[in-house]
């Protein structure tokens, strides 16, 4: 008897841990199921964490994301309305709202990000064709500076006026593909443009015309401060005139005034001793005249050598 009744029991709970096994699931916090039985969805999708339980055998647990979910386009290149070639490069990011819609309509990850593809892009290219380049690249009407504006053929400086702005083409693009994607049970959360930039033949072109430009800039910039300088220069010429003029007139004032002391001096001199004072000046004259090496032939009766002759008493 105990050999049959053990068995058996062996089996009640192999088939009790078999029924368990296929009945039980656990839903993680970034997962919501679907439960389908002979492929018809039943009951409604679960949402909330834990361990879950379904028919054995009978109904499948179809798992799909619950979290943010990221779409990353190929860049593209697109005409603006001004006739400009560019490539846009963009990303958006989603998430399944409705995951019994998105089980009969789309199913899995790689055909939601195909379909995602065929909306998404053309919704970028319908409003990015639509509007000039800077409404693309730009927000707002912040004034550009010297070395954003752009130069027309004129040579004059164009200020774009911003009537939409790159944030609101963005919100366009999700409103726009985001009422085609609600059918599937797709919510676009938001897209980004990752990245603009010119296709490669307007590239160079565009660079040069940059070069050329900012050269001009440079060239006015370095005129204006040649000129600056040159008046900086021209001012220090004139204050320097000046200064020696000022100079000159005092150091000359200066002069005539010693010259007039040593006049006057040389007078009251000459009044108290004119014979020594003759005496002093022709000494200076001699020191002034006769060197080591100097020669003078003169007469014997010559004024100039009479203090050679002696001194007359």
């Amino acid at each position: 008897m105990n050999s049959i009744i053990k068995p058996l029991f062996l089996i009640v709970v192999a088939v009790a841990v078999l029924l368990t096994y296929s009945s039980a699931y656990i839903v993680d916090e970034t997962e919501q199921v679907v439960i389908t039985q002979f492929g018809r969805v039943v009951g409604q999708p679960i949402t909330e964490p834990g361990l879950k339980f379904k028919l054995p055998f009978f109904q499948i647990a179809n798992f799909f994301p619950n979290n943010l979910l990221t779409w990353d386009g190929d860049p593209g290149q697109v005409p603006t309305k001004d006739k400009t070639y560019i490539w846009v490069d963009t990303f958006a990011r989603w998430k399944i709202v409705d995951p019994v819609k998105y089980f009969q309509t789309i199913n899995n990850e790689l055909a939601a990000i195909e379909r995602l593809d065929d909306i998404i892009d053309p919704a970028m290219r319908n409003l990015v064709t639509s509007y000039p380049l800077v409404e693309s690249v730009r927000n707002t009407d912040r004034p550009m500076d010297t070395f954003e504006s752009v130069v027309d053929e004129n040579r004059k400086r164009i200020q774009y006026k911003i009537n939409l702005g790159r944030d609101e083409i963005t919100k366009r693009i999700v409103k726009q593909a985001g009422e085609k994607l609600i059918q599937f049970g797709i919510e676009l959360v938001d897209v980004k443009i990752k990245r603009i930039n010119y296709i490669e033949n307007v590239r160079q072109a565009v660079y040069n015309r940059m070069i050329a430009e900012r050269n001009q800039i440079a060239e006015k910039y370095r005129a204006e401060g040649m000129g600056e300088a040159s008046n900086i220069r021209g001012e220090k010429e004139k204050e320097l005139q000046v200064i020696k003029s000022q100079a000159y007139k005092d150091a000359q004032k200066i002069k005539g005034d010693a010259d007039a002391t040593a006049t006057k001096i040389y007078a009251d001199a000459y009044g108290v001793d004119p014979d020594f004072y003759a005496f002093v000046k022709t000494m200076e004259v001699y020191k002034k005249t006769m060197k080591k090496d100097s020669t003078l032939i003169l007469s014997t009766d010559s004024d100039f050598m009479k203090y050679f002759k002696g001194i007359e008493r």
